[in-house]
C-alpha cells in the first residue's frame, strides 16, 4: 500500500482486498462516517482516494496496537 500514488482512485473490490469486511458493511460504514465517502468518476462508478484509505488503514492498525 505505500507504493500507491496518494493521487490514485481505488474500486471497491481493491478497497476490500485491504480491509476485509463485507460489501454491506463497508457501504453502511460509508454512510455513517466510519469509513470514507466515496468518489462517483461516472454515472454507476464510484471508487476512493488512496489517500483517504491509507490514512483509514494507519487509524485502524493504531487502534489494534493501543
Amino acid at each position: 500500500m505505500d507504493n500507491l500514488d496518494n493521487a490514485a482512485l481505488l474500486r471497491l473490490p481493491q478497497v476490500l482486498n485491504l480491509i476485509p469486511v463485507s460489501r454491506s458493511a463497508w457501504w453502511a460504514g460509508c454512510k455513517n462516517g466510519r469509513y470514507p465517502k466515496p468518489v462517483k468518476i461516472g454515472p454507476r462508478t464510484t471508487a476512493w482516494r488512496a489517500e483517504d484509505i491509507k490514512a483509514l488503514l494507519r487509524k485502524l492498525s493504531a487502534s489494534v496496537e493501543a
